[in-house]
């Protein structure tokens, strides 16, 4: 591959493209120029009331360009200017027949989508790897998700790495097969190592079971870290191109977005998009920031007219990154080879992101951690420590001299070490906790939420029923929800992961849990 441009820029067309209008950076740049005396709100009145060392710091243009929902702006709860526009460009750029903005994040995505598909008491399939915005959104809306659990023989797991490689279309089969009156399909597709679902074919059986149930069954897909698949053929297939009927991506993970400026995207008729306007609205801030409103508008057309250039250069990185690494004997991981062939750069699955670099740091003695904190010191930082391994996120902010950089510390932090190093086995067996492949909690996320509580000791808690979404890491899948049973294997679990030196999210305190006192719920018997 011949070394991309250091700065990519558009191709030179006969006629101007329609996404190369840019509304709300546009409308933002016209208002802040006028020479006003302001007398609506922010308080500090493009600038002039901001703090000293902020103004300083930020420069005066993100003062002036932090608007309200100005008459000659837009509103984005009812867009109609420059805000409509913006997203009717998005779509077309995203292949979605209808994108709205997020300002909260794809939490609010992932909430909206949910609410706008399962009424109260509706059943959701999704796995256990959900991000617990996801559980925030069956909280909202009173649905019961089916949770699949992965298996730990192939191909759910690839056990050498202890890495979930997501919902398969047979579990999907059998979930369907045993549950025909499921209200939604929720997956996470890609995974934080850059590994998609089979999409195309768990739409396939998605459409098939609408045959004999006679109403739809939408397909919704957090697509937080596939923002980019669009722009590029040597990516995956975007959630939508592969049939999906929402996606919620996070535009500011691996585009040039602001942090927490997002879109979901509809494509088709299954979902109502008037109740996913509605759903929007409750989670979706009634100020929400013009800043990271035009930081999607201009991400948008970063991409849309110079998006293949940006990400040639993008790859080029990663391939570097992961040959270097391997060059100087790092293992690295690929969802169709195994550890010990894992060297090649080509990926022949199409359902894998390049961009994502996995290490397996335990080859010599150390932790994810371990090794994340040594790099961290000398100035490279990863993306996802785990007890075995070390995730790189490579996008289209870094450069050669990034790759450099993190090359020159691996070579030293491997010249420290020896294969003969080998860390002992933090990772839980995923068989441990004992999941059954399809299961419900005993208490909707929404009544278990909505119950009285109190905070025990985990070793006391045998056959309660837990509060709130206990995470362990490893392996990074959530052992516990809300409305689940405690079991001693889970229990076991958690004392085990906690005690080899894992992370474990959602413990009101160390080796505590919250548990439900007595289930009132959310409908008041």
């Amino acid at each position: 591959m011949s070394e991309p441009e250091s700065e990519p820029k558009s191709r030179p067309k006969s006629e101007p493209s329609p996404q190369a209008a840019q509304p709300i950076v546009e409308a933002l740049h016209a208002i802040a120029s006028r020479s006003q005396a302001r007398f609506y709100l922010p308080g500090h009145k493009g600038g002039q009331g901001a703090p000293d060392i902020l103004r300083e710091a930020l420069g005066e243009t993100v003062w002036r360009w932090d608007l309200p929902e100005l008459p000659d702006f837009d509103t984005l709860a009812i867009p109609t200017g420059a805000i409509a526009e913006a997203q009717t460009l998005a779509a077309r750029a995203f292949g979605a027949d209808r994108t709205w903005f997020l300002c909260n994040g794809s939490t609010a995505g992932v909430i909206a989508a949910l609410s706008a598909t399962c009424r109260p008491g509706d059943r959701v399939l999704m796995p256990r790897n959900v991000h617990r915005s996801a559980i925030s959104g069956l909280v909202q809306c009173g649905a019961v998700p089916v949770f699949a659990a992965p298996s730990i023989a192939a191909p759910d797991i690839d056990p050498d790495w202890n890495i979930d490689r997501g919902l398969q279309p047979e579990a999907v089969a059998r979930a369907l097969d045993r549950h025909p009156e499921l209200a939604a399909i929720f997956l996470v597709s890609p995974n934080y190592y850059g590994l998609s679902c089979d999409l195309p074919a768990i739409v396939r059986l998605a459409r098939a079971a609408e045959v004999h149930r006679n109403s739809p069954l939408p397909v919704i897909v957090d697509a937080a870290h596939g923002s980019h698949f669009p722009f590029h053929s040597d990516l995956p297939a975007a959630a939508l191109a592969a049939g999906a009927d929402v996606a919620i991506e996070s535009t500011h993970k691996t585009l040039g977005a602001l942090s927490q400026a997002s879109m979901l995207h509809l494509k088709g008729d299954r979902v109502d998009a008037d109740r996913l306007d509605r759903a929007l609205s409750l989670v979706q801030s009634t100020s929400p920031n013009a800043l990271l409103l035009a930081s999607l508008d201009a991400a948008r057309h970063q991409m849309a007219t110079a998006g293949r250039d940006w990400l040639d250069r993008t790859l080029h990185c990663a391939d570097r990154l992961r040959a270097g690494a391997i060059a100087c004997g790092w293992p690295v991981w690929h969802p169709s080879a195994t550890a010990k062939i894992a060297s090649s750069v080509a990926s022949s699955d199409e359902r894998f992101d390049r961009t994502r670099i996995t290490l397996r740091t335990q080859d010599f003695g150390l932790s994810g951690y371990s090794a994340d904190d040594w790099l961290y010191e000398r100035g490279v930082a990863a993306e996802l420590p785990t007890d075995r391994h070390l995730t790189f996120v490579v996008t289209l902010g870094n450069t050669d001299a990034d790759v450099d950089r993190a090359l020159e510390a691996l070579r030293g932090l491997k010249a420290l070490r020896s294969t003969g190093d080998r860390a002992p086995d933090l990772a839980i067996d995923l068989d441990t906790a004992a999941w059954p492949e399809l299961s419900e909690p005993e208490l909707s996320p929404r009544d278990a939420f909505f119950a009285e509580t109190e905070t025990i000791v985990l070793a006391q808690s045998r056959d309660r029923i837990c509060a709130d979404t206990l995470c362990p890491y490893p392996p990074g899948i959530p052992l516990l929800f809300p409305g689940e049973r405690i079991t001693a294997q889970s229990i076991a679990a958690l004392e085990n992961i906690a005690g080899s030196g894992g992370t474990i999210t959602g413990w009101p305190g160390a080796g505590q849990v919250r548990v439900v006192r007595r289930a009132r719920m959310a409908g008041g018997s």
